[in-house]
């Protein structure tokens, strides 16, 4: 692994491993918005879903009822103390909680139906590799959800800052890199209470 990755997997995990303890009660009325981003994100019993980046697993409840007990959650992120609260919020119930990176995911080809990620994609340190590794883990025709509770201008005010046109999450930058990522963007919508892109892994 290169310095700068390390570099990059440290500050991730300072950041968040700080705020693991009181993220859910900070964000106590964000459940709404996931179950419905979740199903939104076509989901069917049966089907295998990365939650990527699952924080405290907030999405696992939703994930595991739109899959139903046939199907397979897992939920990956790169903090030990997001995913020591999740345990202590009893979700490992939904899914398999693993300590793991999204830019190495220790799982096979194709693996997988549909990947769900809150909050993900600004905190990749190479959104293209990153948005690779996710489609790698894919079948053809599986599904991606880029979804975060807020849109981009309110989350931009919550942070005291502009937005900008070099914004990745702007339509006119992401759909370009999932384009070149693997992913084909079927739809983006931004608005004051959720930002959600659904994609699909191509062939």
């Amino acid at each position: 692994m290169s310095e700068d990755r390390t570099h990059d997997r440290t500050q991730v995990q300072e950041f968040f491993g700080a705020r693991a303890a009181d993220w859910d009660r900070k964000f106590a009325e964000d459940g709404p918005a996931f179950a419905a981003a979740v199903a939104e994100s076509g989901l069917r019993p049966g089907d295998r879903v990365l939650d990527a980046g699952c924080g405290t697993g907030r999405a696992l409840p939703a994930l595991r009822s739109a899959v139903g007990p046939e199907g397979t959650v897992l939920g990956v992120d790169l903090t030990p103390q997001m995913l020591a609260a999740a345990q202590r919020a009893g979700r490992a119930a939904e899914g398999a909680l693993l300590l793991a990176d999204v830019a190495r995911l220790p799982l096979r080809d194709a693996a997988l139906d549909a990947v769900f990620a809150a909050g993900l994609i600004a905190h990749l340190p190479e959104p293209g590799a990153n948005l690779r590794e996710l489609a790698r883990v894919v079948r053809p025709g599986g599904r991606l959800a880029l979804f975060h509770p807020i849109g981009r201008a309110a989350l931009a005010a919550r942070h005291g800052r502009e937005l900008t046109p070099e914004d990745l999450r702007a339509e006119h930058n992401i759909g370009p890199l999932l384009g070149s990522s693997g992913w084909e963007m079927i739809s983006y919508a931004d608005q004051d209470h959720r930002f959600l892109v659904l994609a699909t892994r191509r062939p």
